[in-house]
């Protein structure tokens, strides 16, 4: 099986890096791999680059999970979904990806268009191992386990963490914005143009792809500064 990082570099195609810049301190390098399979995408916020791999494959889903945790050791994750977003309140649109983060690696797997979940990952969720980390994270396992039976074994919501942390009390009611702005100290845009995007869509364009990372990396870097302990699992 070919690392990631062979697949990014290998000499068997000639990939030209598109690169995209925002208004704020982060910029998205594109490799624009020519695979249907999946892509890889350089983020970089401030002075973190998060190699990040976008992918609805089963076997690179394995990959990806074995060489981020290979020794099993226990790890924090930032975790996040997207789904299309609802305008029937009687219809619940299904995740459409799941975004995981381990230090300055990011999985946007696009559960939706996957031909099924690959064991590698209902049973890297249920390791106690992984505490799963993010803001609000408890509808997003929840729906997660609605949606795919997707089982997370350990959830840790950032936001009170961060409270007590920051000695803040506001915070247990933040978002990640300004989580991201009192505990990291930067600031993040999220434009409603992406945030209310078809995020069911085959193909994510870099706005997507830059937004999916950040929100997975940020509850990472967020979860590693204040949960306690929380540094010893990177």
């Amino acid at each position: 099986m070919l690392s990631l990082t062979f697949i990014v570099t290998g000499a068997s195609f000639s990939a030209k890096p598109c690169f995209h810049k925002s208004t704020m301190a982060i910029s998205i390098l594109d490799y624009e791999l020519p695979y249907d399979t999946h892509n890889v995408y350089d983020v970089t916020f401030f002075t973190d680059t998060i190699h990040t791999l976008v992918t609805h494959s089963p076997p690179l889903v394995d990959q990806w999970l074995s060489e981020t945790n290979p020794n099993h050791r226990p790890i924090l994750v930032g975790l996040d979904v997207e789904w299309r977003p609802n305008f029937n309140r009687h219809f619940q649109n299904p995740v459409a990806v799941l975004q995981l983060c381990v230090s300055r690696r990011c999985l946007i797997y696009q559960i939706l268009h996957s031909p099924h979940i690959p064991q590698s990952l209902i049973d890297w969720l249920r390791d106690a191992n992984h505490m799963c980390v993010g803001v609000g994270i408890e509808s997003d396992v929840e729906k997660l386990l609605e949606d795919y039976g997707l089982s997370v074994a350990s959830a840790m919501d950032v936001r009170e963490a961060a409270a007590e942390h920051m000695g803040v009390t506001e915070l247990r009611n933040a978002g990640l914005r300004e989580l991201a702005r009192e505990v990291l100290g930067k600031d993040v845009v999220k434009p409603k143009r992406v945030t209310m995007s078809r995020w069911d869509s085959e193909w994510l364009i870099p706005q997507q792809v830059q937004y999916a990372c950040l929100d997975a990396f940020l509850s990472y870097e967020i979860g590693r500064t204040v949960i306690p302990g929380g540094g010893a699992r990177v």
